[in-house]
């Protein structure tokens, strides 16, 4: 999949079909001239449906579905026979989507398991047959229940990437290329900030056929959670992941500072990142020797006292199975 076949938010209007009207018939036919009412309903008018499907990652499919309409539900007839129900319509959605309602911005739903149906436009009801109102005193009605409107709604569509571990770090940390070396992934790589526009996953392989998705989202910068550089664009896929992995070099200069930056960022956006589990990972580090790397270790350990941290190279692929063990088990150890 390209980057700019990565689509995580559309608007689309849905409508659901209309309630087919119900029959006035009168009963009609050789020697029997008045045979009282036998008008059928009208069918039910057609549904829509958003579907969830594991096999899909992006809202693509959708960027240019711009309008859904369900069948409308046929009339009754005669004989009591009622009217066809119009024909439902499914709109698939890759799990962790989002719906809104365009106008009031209200969360209406979320997506979170493959096969989960919701509807999102009721189909209207079809109106009762003049059967239904014969009586005592009126044997022959002539009037029949008009079927019920169908329901539209503008909606917004956002999807919020689904993954067990979250890499955040700011622009050209190297998370894109730590998520080439633990998976199969192939994000885009160059030697400059914002590489990554779009989220990418990938799968990490464990020990004994077991897995793990990671998420590279893309870079954060001071400012972030008001929308600066990309946002809120990306800043909702981190919502989802149950572990969040801060990438700093090993090059920089304050490397407290900017985990501090990083978690001010996403606290600021959602508070409750604070209570998801959290690891930093000090890339780069090909480039210390072993004194510089215990010095290091001495300033780090004050800093980080209550929070886990480890050494690695992408490049040099130094530490990358430790960080696999460690992701695994946090992952894993029951709260």
């Amino acid at each position: 999949m390209t980057e700019g076949n990565f689509v995580d938010y559309v608007k689309i209007y849905v409508s659901s079909g209309k309630g087919g009207k119900g029959s006035t018939h009168l009963h009609r036919e050789k020697f029997i001239e008045k045979g009282g009412p036998d008008g059928g309903d009208g069918g039910r008018g057609g549904h829509v449906y958003l579907v969830g499907n594991k096999g899909l990652w992006t809202l693509f499919h959708l960027k240019f579905a711009k309008h859904v309409k369900a069948g409308h539900g046929g009339d009754g007839g005669g004989d009591r026979s009622t009217g066809a129900d119009g024909d439902d319509k499914y709109i698939e959605v890759p799990l962790g989507t989002v719906v809104r309602d365009k106008e009031t911005n209200e969360i209406l739903f979320e997506i979170t398991e493959h096969g989960e149906k919701r509807i999102v436009a009721r189909g209207g009801k079809g109106g009762l047959g003049n059967w239904h109102f014969r009586s005592s005193t009126n044997q022959t009605p002539r009037y029949s229940q008009p079927g019920l409107p169908s329901e539209e709604i503008d909606m917004i569509l956002e999807l919020k990437v689904l993954a067990d571990v979250g890499l955040v770090g700011f622009p050209n940390a190297g998370k894109s290329t730590l998520l080439s070396v633990l998976t199969s992934a192939k994000p885009k790589i160059a030697d400059y900030p914002f590489t990554t526009l779009k989220p990418n996953l990938g799968i990490v392989a464990y020990r004994d056929f077991q897995s793990f998705v990671i998420a590279d989202i893309p870079g954060i910068i001071e400012g972030a959670a008001e929308g600066k550089g990309l946002g809120h664009y990306f800043l909702r896929h981190i919502e989802r992941n149950s572990t969040l992995l801060f990438l700093v070099p090993v090059d920089t200069p304050d490397i407290k500072g900017e985990y501090d930056i990083l978690v001010n960022e996403l606290t600021k956006y959602n508070p409750e990142m604070l209570d998801k589990e959290r690891i930093v990972v000090i890339s780069k580090c090909d480039m210390l020797d072993d004194a510089l790397k215990a010095e290091l270790k001495a300033e780090l350990d004050v800093s980080f006292k209550d929070i886990p941290y480890m050494f690695i190279s992408s490049v040099a692929q130094q530490g990358l199975q430790e960080l696999k063990d460690k992701l695994w088990q946090m992952l894993n150890t029951e709260e």
